[in-house]
């Protein structure tokens, strides 16, 4: 399967650079998988897609500000370092420009020295294990000295970190932020649930896999880096009484929708209290075992989770509706406007 298969034309103007105001106020395209047909609402008409026995299932993982800027001690040049994944204590799988310039052994300073970071491996495609070193906690080290990880596409600078964050984030560990989340508020949530909806956290930190490009032509040669994934015995039995009862379970996002996946998988198609890391690839020819709806944004060109959608919803009936949404003039990727698949 070529990726080219997974193109579309894209005008630059409709990559969203800021977060609207009010996060229920976004455009939401509904798409029925079966029948291709499609309809535009806003974002808060989702509730009307809900019916009380369905679960909503959603990502709770907090992005850190997993962006840090620093120098190397030996020569002062500039080193910038993406935290991927924890590794052991104080260790991280990281991304690091220009990866050339970070042999094992290289240490880089941050924030005048607070924070300091060994090389201890050299990986594949610019990644670096970096063992820290600093006086104080991590996090409250990191919070200061670290920028939040938007995407490349964004050029606009970020006024509130917390608009990077779901209203439900909690564990940290992300290295971008499951987006179709964002388009929630509390409010929102406890009125899906006032109408029956079981709200189910399961977590999946956000990292390499899910946001590298697919650099190769054909789809089954691309793999896909791990992430670290849980679902605790609570949501495990809510998501099975559901199913038992005849309710629709509903992702919030590719990273919800891997998780479940990866789970129903590894156990015969139950959903089981589990833990571990995951490498799912989910494209066309996929089966699904887990998933009956999926609310998603708009994504990138060629990319795994444009395949992902598409083997949930039929490659075609997904281009066709990023046509309309094109056309539409809908907003694209992080900060954009949402899709739901029926």
């Amino acid at each position: 399967m070529d990726v080219s298969q997974f193109d579309f034309s894209l005008p630059e103007e409709l990559i969203a650079q800021t977060p609207l105001r009010d996060r229920t106020q976004s455009r939401l395209l509904v798409l029925d998988r079966k029948t291709g047909e499609m309809d535009h609402r806003n974002f808060t008409d989702m509730l009307s897609y809900l019916e009380a026995g369905d679960a909503l299932v959603i990502n709770n993982t907090r992005v850190i500000p997993a962006r840090l800027l620093g120098v190397k001690e030996e020569t002062g040049a500039k080193i910038e370092v993406l935290l991927l994944k924890e590794k052991g204590e104080h260790t991280w799988e990281a991304l690091v420009k220009p990866a050339r310039r970070l042999k094992k052994g290289t240490r880089v300073s941050f924030g005048d020295g607070r924070l300091v970071g060994t090389c201890t491996g050299e990986l594949e495609e610019g990644r670096r294990d970096l063992q820290f070193s600093f006086d104080g906690i991590f996090h409250e080290v990191l919070d200061e000295l670290g920028q939040m990880p938007l995407p490349p596409y964004i050029q606009t600078q970020l006024e509130e970190k917390e608009r990077y964050q779901t209203v439900y984030a909690k564990h940290r560990g992300s290295a971008a932020a499951p987006t179709a989340g964002l388009h929630f508020t509390d409010e929102l949530l406890e009125k899906a649930e006032e109408k029956g909806v079981e709200i189910v956290n399961i977590t999946l930190h956000v990292g390499l896999g899910t946001f590298r490009p697919v650099s190769v032509d054909d789809v089954e040669s691309h793999k896909m880096h791990a992430e670290f994934y849980q679902m605790d015995e609570g949501a495990a039995e809510t998501l099975n009484r559901v199913k038992a009862g005849g309710g629709r379970i509903l992702a919030v996002g590719t990273t919800s929708a891997r998780t479940l996946e990866t789970i129903a998988r590894d156990h015969d198609g139950k959903l089981t209290a589990s833990s571990g890391w995951t490498d799912i690839f989910i494209y066309p020819g996929f089966e699904f075992r887990a998933l009956d709806g999926l609310l998603t944004n708009f994504h990138l060109p060629k990319s795994t989770l444009v395949m992902l959608v598409s083997a949930f919803a039929g490659r075609e009936n997904v281009l066709s509706a990023y046509r309309e949404a094109v056309e539409e003039r809908y907003r694209f990727f992080s900060f954009g406007d949402a899709m739901l698949i029926i």
